[in-house]
């Protein structure tokens, strides 16, 4: 049996070992994408707190202003007061001083770098029809579950969590392969698991509300309900449309509003101060044309079935626990890396029908 969960686990590591690695360094970025965000575009990002922000009515022409002719299409309020807030028009981002008005900058709204990390990370950059992209990265997830199991049940025997001195080369790095695997082991099953269940979540979340007896409010990524009767641009400004998801939720801060077309409706993002997510976990729904609360769905009262749709998420991208969580969970996702550079030159070394010399006093033996 040991012979043979030995030789799957080889198989299928050397099936998707590049895309593991692909996985691990991607993961490892996105685990503080928000904060590099900030970091690499500091310009555009930080201001100096100052009284109250400017309606989102004086935003929108100051915007307009330096971007002539281009259409709103919503606006980005940052959940930190020390950071600016955007202008979405015309294809580009304008960024804005919310205290002052003044534009800090105009970017094309197109992928960057970070984005394009995301996406390689959730799809290898493979935008398709049946995405098939995200197929191959989810499976590979769940190869990884394997491999961490597999992994342990191979190492339990010797229990081994020390890299030896006087050893080889390659023995070193069979023992750098097993510390790292047994140190990093419920992180990085933690991470898989959660992964897998994101990229099967077409199947995993509907299971997730049956197994709860829940039912979702609002379903992110489909369209939210429509307006009855289209009288054209709305009667509410989005102004009055964030009053009103503010009464709607009490304590939940708005982070971005839509503004809609002829049949659309206010959609609102909102975050209460407890959320761990950037993007927040709660929505409300707004009647453009009465300022009417549709629907709204908060993180603290949400049914049971998003509440672990969301936890889920946020263990996978380390959000549960702020800086702490994000640190281990990219290291985790580092230890992925390490554990496949350290296969493949053990792998490697085996392949050549030598001996290999252990520590003194220790019998000589070929690699295991």
């Amino acid at each position: 049996m040991r012979r043979v969960i030995q030789r799957l686990h080889l198989i299928v590591a050397s099936i998707a070992g590049v895309f593991l690695v692909v996985l691990g360094i991607t993961g490892a970025i996105m685990a503080f994408e928000p904060e590099l965000d900030h970091l690499l575009h500091w310009r555009l990002w930080h201001v100096t707190p100052a009284g109250l922000p400017l309606s989102l009515a004086q935003l929108g022409a100051t915007a307009a202003r330096a971007v002539p002719g281009a259409h709103i299409s919503g606006y980005i309020l940052s959940s930190s007061p020390d950071l600016s807030w955007q202008v979405l028009l015309g294809g580009r981002v304008a960024y804005i001083n919310q205290y002052t008005g003044d534009v800090l900058g105009v970017v094309p709204n197109g992928p960057d770098f970070l984005s394009r990390v995301h996406q390689l990370h959730l799809r290898l950059l493979w935008q398709s029809p049946s995405d098939a992209g995200k197929t191959v990265m989810s499976w590979s997830g769940l190869a990884l579950v394997g491999l961490v199991i597999s992994g342990f049940y191979l190492w339990w025997p010797q229990k081994r969590v020390r890299v030896r001195r006087g050893g080889s080369g390659a023995r070193a790095w069979l023992d750098v392969h097993h510390a790292t695997g047994a140190l990093s082991l419920a992180f990085l099953l933690l991470l898989a698991v959660t992964g897998v269940c994101i990229g099967f979540d077409r199947q995993l979340v509907p299971l997730a509300y049956q197994l709860t007896g829940t039912a979702p409010q609002l379903v992110y990524g489909q369209t939210p309900p429509r307006r009855s009767t289209p009288t054209g641009d709305p009667t509410i400004t989005p102004d009055d449309a964030l009053a009103a998801a503010r009464a709607a939720l009490p304590g939940a801060a708005p982070i971005s509003i839509n503004v809609p077309g002829p049949t659309g409706v206010y959609s609102i993002s909102a975050r209460y101060p407890e959320d761990r997510t950037p993007g927040g976990r709660s929505r409300i729904v707004i009647d453009p044309d009465t300022g009417r609360v549709l629907a709204a769905e908060g993180s603290r009262t949400a049914p049971l079935g998003t509440r672990l749709v969301t936890l889920n998420r946020a263990i996978h991208t380390g959000d549960v626990f702020g800086l702490a969580s994000k640190t281990v969970m990219s290291l985790a996702s580092l230890a992925v890396v390490g554990q496949a550079v350290s296969g493949l030159i053990i792998w490697w070394a085996r392949r050549r029908p030598v001996a290999f010399t252990r520590p003194r006093g220790e019998r000589t033996q070929p690699l295991r």
